[in-house]
């Protein structure tokens, strides 16, 4: 991304975390050395599905060690406990003290603040992800945090201030791991090295099918609202934001830009079945630097297709990246990422909805995840919440247009005051 981007960014969203971060020294008894083969002490926040498989991959793949769980629910802890127990044994290791586990409203301040914890992987719904983010760092914990940072403009500013209370103490990175794919990396270094020629226009897809879950019979609504987060549009963002923000951040860091504008948006909710208020479907065009047309769209409630793309044309060719294959470049200088299989192939829907795909994404969590440790083991911490926070905005800004039918330029975004309020009463919910 262009210096001048980053910095116009920085300086409207970073003002109020500039002066936050001066009032803030972490005492230094909280940040922690680490030995080059000591592991990392890994708390999660967060028992469900994409929550319990990126901490497993964090043990199997990364080195860490899980030792603390916490979640609102009762029901999921034990899950969570019964599975890290089974994944211990496995790896012949000290299973989850009962001690270490955390239930109920209060459950991520008590993980937070344990001293067996040294780093967190925060896995709750959206809505929440700036509150907890905050306590993380205020208790001087390392945080990977799942995507979005926020469902709103105002909830992307108190992230961004409690990411910049820890820049060069703590590591804190956001859980945008397309980034690290390994076939995609290659292809936008040979984009940035010029294989397109003039990047002119593009085009960005997630056709996603519905996301499934339980009735909860004994939950009371707001339980069963909670619990079925993804299908509230104040909890989650909408699927543009918490689903879509995928490829809208791939395609940010392909044109190393975030868009000018987004257009023509459109949304609706025909098709789908289920109880809360998201979206069924995403329209729009934005707009990057150089007069760059992105046309974007999106479905949540297909059956019997799951393809996400990201294609690109230039003056001298046409890139391709899906989830599965392939992922090339056609045109004046060719190229293929070799072994990802064969193009168009069936994807498991309920597997894809924890972030679960063959191909392109086989090795996006586990690098994120090993370059999260070493970062911390090593010392040489990452700070990676800008341009997290540029492609939840990003996102944010397609919403808006859908929203007012309207373009919706990026100051307006930046200077945005709108605020989702999921008005809900934890300790009522809590069981």
């Amino acid at each position: 991304m262009g210096e001048s981007n980053h910095s116009e960014l920085g300086r409207r969203a970073f003002v109020g975390a500039a002066a936050a971060a001066n009032l803030m020294i972490l005492k230094p008894e909280l940040v922690r050395g680490y030995a080059a083969n000591s592991a990392v002490r890994l708390g999660l926040l967060g028992c469900g599905g994409r929550g319990t498989g990126v901490a497993t991959s964090f043990v199997e793949n990364a080195g860490a060690r899980l030792t603390a769980l916490g979640d609102l629910f009762s029901d999921q802890l034990e899950r969570g406990k019964a599975h890290f127990d089974r994944v211990a044994a496995k790896l012949g290791q000290t299973p989850v003290a009962n001690s270490q586990l955390f239930h109920g409203p209060n459950a991520y301040q008590e993980l937070f603040g344990s001293k067996e914890v040294d780093a967190v992987y925060i896995a709750t719904p959206v809505y929440f992800h700036p509150m907890h983010l905050e306590a993380a760092v205020a208790e001087g914990k390392h945080v990977y945090v799942e995507k979005p940072l926020g469902v709103d403009v105002p909830a992307v500013r108190r992230s961004l201030r409690a990411a910049e209370k820890a820049r060069g103490r703590l590591s804190v990175t956001v859980g945008l791991q397309l980034r690290h794919a390994t076939p995609y990396v290659e292809q936008v270094k040979r984009v940035h090295s010029g294989a397109l020629g003039e990047i002119v226009s593009g085009l960005v897809h997630y056709y996603a099918g519905p996301i499934e879950r339980p009735a909860w019979p004994d939950a009371s609504p707001a339980e069963r609202r909670l619990r079925n987060w993804v299908w509230d549009i104040a909890l989650s963002g909408d699927i543009i934001v918490e689903q879509n923000v995928h490829v809208i951040d791939f395609t940010n860091w392909l044109l190393a830009a975030h868009p000018l504008k987004a257009s023509g948006g459109v949304r609706g909710r025909k098709g789908r079945t289920d109880t809360g208020d998201c979206s069924s479907h995403y329209e729009c065009t934005f707009t990057y630097p150089n007069d760059v047309h992105i046309s974007f769209a999106s479905t949540q409630f297909i059956k019997g297709a799951w393809d996400v793309a990201m294609r690109f044309f230039g003056s001298q060719g046409t890139s391709e990246a899906h989830y599965d294959a392939p992922v090339r470049i056609l045109g004046d200088h060719p190229w293929e990422f070799p072994g990802l299989g064969a193009p168009g192939q069936v994807v498991d829907g309920k597997a894809a909805v924890a972030g679960k795909f063959h191909g392109a994404l086989d090795d996006a969590d586990a690098n994120k995840q090993k370059a999260f440790i070493a970062s911390i083991t090593s010392g040489n911490y990452l700070n990676e919440v800008m341009p997290a926070a540029e492609a939840t905005m990003s996102a944010i800004m397609g919403r808006m247009a859908a929203e007012t039918g309207s373009d919706v330029r990026w100051d307006d975004v930046v200077r945005s005051e709108q605020m989702l309020d999921a008005r809900l009463d934890l300790g009522a919910i809590a069981r």
